[in-house]
């Protein structure tokens, strides 16, 4: 069943964005070569706790042990923090989710650590930016087909690959609630989009194939082709002609600003 959330639910999805998108800003500020995953969980988890949040993600279904879902290189999503230490010439992707006053936001992010190959940068960029062209058609009146369309032929266009196992989805007083919004579709088809619906869009893009495969942890999804995937993510309400992004990277993007950690896109000012 999809819940339509009052003015003051999505205002309280907005306080727990705010958290969050601090939260991820004080992780983006310590990317760099040597630092271990399980270094950036920890001060994640510490600061949405300092600020009065609970971490979304942890304890997820009984047995997620993390705050954040770290994912480097072919990993797509659901990585679990450890000792691995990022090396220069990775990606990293960010996802992290916060419950603040009984209501969830998520959003992820996605690094270059160093120098990173050309051809990844690029994937980057455009993985973000078919984020915000999937958010472009989150409006009324819409269908979830027409994100998904959106965002699939965008990053087929680069020849670039849409994971369809995993996908976007509701966000409330769940973290995970009715519709589900694959980042792929036909125009026209899907759940129609209402107002004060509040959905969470998050492309994941393969370099390569779009095969994935799930690791023994029982967590962990990788590329088969062990290609480099990306992941954005934005939790949005649905308005009538724009749709309101209720997460922000605002804060990631004052850390990240004329350092090679910038992503840019054509919508570089949107937050």
């Amino acid at each position: 069943m999809i819940h339509l959330k009052s003015e003051e639910e999505i205002e309280l999805i907005k306080l727990s964005a705010q958290v969050l998108g601090k939260a991820h800003a004080e992780v983006a500020r310590l990317i760099r070569p040597g630092i271990t995953t399980k270094e950036l969980d920890t001060v994640a988890e510490e600061f949405i706790r300092d600020n009065g949040g609970i971490p979304s993600f942890k304890g997820y279904n009984g047995s997620f042990p993390a705050s954040l879902c770290i994912s480097v290189n072919e990993v797509v999503v659901h990585g679990i923090p450890n000792k691995y230490e990022l090396k220069d010439g990775d990606i990293v992707s960010i996802d992290c989710g916060v419950k603040l006053k009984g209501y969830h936001s998520d959003s992820a992010y996605t690094y270059p650590v160093g120098e990173i190959a050309p051809e990844a940068r690029q994937l980057l960029v455009r993985t973000k930016q078919s984020l915000y062209a999937g958010i472009e058609r989150a409006t009324e009146g819409n269908r979830v087909g027409d994100i998904g369309f959106a965002i699939q032929t965008y990053v087929e266009g680069f020849g670039y690959s849409v994971v369809r196992e995993l996908v976007g989805h509701g966000v409330g007083r769940h973290l995970h609630e009715d519709p589900q919004v694959p980042n792929y579709g036909k125009r026209g088809q899907g759940p129609r989009l209402r107002e004060r619906m509040v959905i969470a869009i998050e492309p994941m893009i393969n370099l390569g194939k779009r095969n994935i495969v799930q690791e023994r942890d029982g967590w962990t999804i990788r590329t088969t082709d062990r290609k480099p995937s990306a992941h954005f993510e934005h939790t949005v309400a649905i308005r009538k002609g724009k749709a309101e992004i209720l997460t922000t990277f605002q804060y990631i993007e004052e850390v990240t600003a004329n350092t090679s950690m910038m992503i840019e896109t054509n919508e570089a000012t949107i937050v």
